[in-house]
């Protein structure tokens, strides 16, 4: 019945009223396009739509024929106004730079929830309501084409995506990742990012790229938001979080503080046939973490063209998780052989701190500039696990096969970087940059095992492990863009010379490994209309292994189920092309193929003779993909906004895996319905419901089955307008769980993953402060930033 709900859900809405278009350009006297003009179509003063130009081009939506006002406003230029009578082909407009000292102006402009750039998806979280009040893992989960899967591995329509925060990469994975944006309130987040082929600009590794963009303060005096959630559950979680930005002459402070309290429970439900016993392991874990985050930073203009920024950030996190499983084995006929009672417990902590240094110089009338980045990013975490495990026999005899451990861990990682960007114009009218970037990482972890027998101690050497590993990258990267009729080009090539070297001092296992590798990408579109576009996207892309799947430590979850980790992986490769069609910038279909070579994941592997299940991770071999998305963006009405995006595909992975070989394909389907309802403009009140299907997939020899998921969530301005309310409901009909299977040679298993979706959260956003009119027309140091990290 859930299904049937979801379906009307996502499909009763798809009609829609008739809507026009006008596609605009607007330039300067010189004839160079103008970036972020704010553009407003109006009739009898009454605001009909608004944009934001990119790259001085436009599109304006209106509902019937008509005489309509345009008018666009940009600082440094005057007011621009013209009368026109729609509708028209096209519409250009020219702004004359304004010599005289800009008065206080107010515009407000709303950005649609979801934007679609010639090389990204924008997902415009502080415009959701269903992703505010909670953190930003969550957050980045209900971003158009992101998934989380049951391990918190991270794709971006279906490819493997690495994570930036405001365009620096995170090199945190898997469980360090999702504890560290979790710990991160989405209140402070204002946008996601999703690059399907990310340009040259980004670091080659990941198929694909997430960005997230924090809030930023751009008005003039001392400003300051405060926002608060609370979210119910099982278990109660809450938030607090503020930012603030201080800006007036030529300094700039900003900062931002979020506290989170996570209290949830995972359910990872395991059943495996040996062939002669059967083993149910049902398995809860409950988590609780206390996380702080922080930033400061200072902008100083040094001159009219220089800035230089200073950017601390850090994030401690505090937590614990405690677990019970009763694992029943039963032999062949159907009797019970044995009950397993095992429970785990553990502490864990983080600390992450990043320092960043940053100029910027603007030279030759602002047509080139140069900004320079200078990074030092500790990271340390710290974790204690208790693991006991008792036998019992089914007269609920206790056996003396006992297991009791303690297994302290602990990882240091310090990665140092420096950045040279260049962008310039090239021949006059090519939009074009350039960049080196050295990037030096170490992480050393340390893995110590003891058994326990009361209060005594005992070393096991033998399990213990020590490692160390070390990556040094060099890159160059160059990348050009300009527009030639109807025809728009960009193009990029990045180079990265990498070595790699990891070093386990309890084995006394040494491995290296050192390549060059240029990387491609390419952006075609071609404009054969007002209403029409076509784009061809291409981008090669290399996957690196993360530091914890490098770690050859052996972790036991019981004497039963043991993770060991992977010194010998090696770094897969992917090439994605993309073609796509757009009409009137609201509806796109692409056609899409991507192809991984040595394709690494996380195996499971039964020794059946043992009655052991072990967790590692292998390169696999081939993956590729190839299918059609459809994104849609529709106004059904003045009050009620629609944006689809539904794919069909197929998958295919084969590999020589264990003693024989497999070459699987699935046909599936994905869906994604997000509906804002305007119910009173007045108090800006808004409602906002969501629905998720995810069809079945596979990953090697797993075969996943397919989830779901339901949001719906309601706002309203309150305090005179300063302040927001919202009110929120997550996976009403609890759906988004994992279903996962293996039946491959003498593998056969299931496995349930389930994390606490379910939930309603209240968040309260307040903000205050003075604004003053800006003393210069400049762009300031974090505007340069953000401008950067798009």
């Amino acid at each position: 019945m859930k299904k049937y709900i979801l379906f009307l859900i996502l499909v009763i809405p798809l009609f829609i009223h008739a809507q026009f278009k006008v596609i605009g350009n607007i330039k300067d006297t010189n004839g160079l396009p103008l970036e972020a003009a704010t553009i407003f179509l109006k009739q009898n003063d009454k605001e009909i739509s608004s944009v934001l130009a990119e790259r001085g081009k436009f599109i304006l939506n209106y509902s019937e024929p008509g005489i309509y006002s345009i008018y666009a406003t940009l600082i440094g230029y005057k007011l621009t106004q013209i009368t026109v009578q729609l509708p028209k082909d096209s519409i250009a407009l020219i702004m004359v730079p304004d010599s005289k000292e800009l008065q206080e102006v107010v515009v407000t402009f709303h950005r649609p929830l979801i934007e679609r750039k010639i090389d990204r998806v924008v997902f415009n979280v502080e415009n959701s309501i269903v992703a505010s009040g909670g953190s930003a893992w969550e957050a980045l989960a209900k971003a158009p084409g992101v998934q989380v899967s049951s391990g918190n591995d991270l794709t971006a329509n279906r490819k493997n995506a690495q994570v930036y925060l405001d365009g620096k990469a995170l090199k945190l994975f898997g469980e360090d990742l999702s504890a560290y944006l979790q710990g991160l309130p989405s209140d402070l987040v204002a946008q996601v990012e999703v690059y399907t082929n990310p340009p040259a600009k980004f670091e080659a590794e990941g198929a694909s790229v997430i960005n997230i963009v924090t809030k930023k303060a751009k008005r003039q005096g001392f400003n300051v938001t405060l926002n608060n959630g609370f979210t119910q559950g099982t278990y109660s979680t809450y938030n607090g979080s503020g930012n603030f930005n201080y800006r007036k002459d030529n300094l700039n402070i900003y900062g931002s503080y979020g506290f989170a309290h996570r209290h949830n429970f995972q359910d990872h439900n395991n059943d495996i046939d040996y062939g002669d016993s059967f083993w149910n392991a049902p398995n809860r874990i409950i988590t609780r973490s206390d996380n702080h985050n922080y930033r400061l930073g200072v902008d100083y203009q040094l001159a009219n063209n220089q800035v230089l920024g200073l950017l601390i950030t850090g994030s401690n996190r505090n937590g614990s998780s405690n677990a019970h499983s009763i694992t029943q084995v039963t032999g062949k006929p159907m009797v019970l052989d044995s009950t397993l009672i095992t429970d785990n417990s553990i502490r864990n902590s983080g600390n992450q701190y990043a320092y960043n240094l940053n100029y910027n110089i603007k030279l030759d009338s602002g047509k080139k500039s140069i900004n320079l980045d200078f990074d030092y990013s500790p990271y340390q975490s710290q974790n204690g696990g208790w693991t006991d495990n008792s036998s019992f026999l089914p007269d609920g005899s206790q056996t003396s096969n006992q297991f009791h451990i303690y297994t302290p861990s602990s990882q240091k990682i310090d990665i140092y970087s420096g950045k040279a960007d260049m962008n310039y114009r090239l021949f006059g009218k090519w939009e074009s940059g350039s960049g080196l970037k050295y990037n030096s990482t170490r992480s050393y972890s340390t893995f110590d095992y003891f058994n326990r027998n009361g209060s005594l101690f005992e070393g096991v050497t033998e399990n213990s492990n020590y490692f160390i590993y070390k990556e040094k990258t060099v890159a160059a990267y160059t990348s050009t863009s300009g527009i030639f009729g109807k025809w728009t080009l960009q193009a990029g090539l990045r180079g990265e010379y990498t070595r790699t070297s990891g070093y386990s001092i309890t084995l006394d296992a040494f491995n290296t490994r050192s390549y060059f590798k240029l990387f491609p990408t390419l952006f075609i579109q071609y404009h054969p209309g007002n209403d029409n576009q076509l784009q061809l996207n291409y981008a090669y892309r290399i996957e690196r292994p993360e530091y914890n799947r490098l770690n050859p430590a052996r972790r036991f979850n019981s004497p039963y189920n043991i993770y060991v980790g992977n010194p010998g992986l090696q770094p897969s490769f992917t090439h994605s092309l993309e073609l796509s069609y757009t009409y009137k910038q609201h509806y796109v279909i692409t056609g899409y193929f991507s192809n991984t070579s040595d394709i690494f994941s996380n195996i499971n592997i039964q020794d059946n003779a043992n009655k052991i299940y072990y967790g590692t991770h292998a390169n696999l071999g081939l993956s590729r993909s190839a299918g059609v998305r459809l994104s849609a963006s529709i106004r059904a009405a003045d009050w009620w906004n629609m944006d689809l995006l539904a794919e069909g595909y197929r998958q295919q992975d084969k590999s020589a895996y264990l003693s024989s070989n497999y070459n699987y394909h699935i046909y599936s389907y994905n869906a994604t319905l997000k509906q804002s309802f305007t119910i009173d403009k007045k108090s800006a009140m808004k409602a906002e419901i969501s629905g998720a299907l995810i069809g079945p997939a596979i990953q090697g020899i797993y075969r996943v089955n397919y989830n779901s998921e339901v949001d719906a969530g309601i706002k309203t301005n309150i305090l005179n307008g300063n302040g927001t309310l919202r009110l929120a409901v997550n996976d009403i009909f609890n759906t988004n769980y994992y279903l996962i299977g293996i039946n491959y040679l003498d593998q056969h298993s299931t496995s349930l993953h389930h994390v606490e979706s379910r939930n309603f959260s209240l968040s309260l956003s307040y903000r205050f402060g003075k604004d003053v009119a800006a003393s210069r027309k400049r762009i300031t140091g974090s505007e340069e930033e953000k401008k950067r990290t798009q």
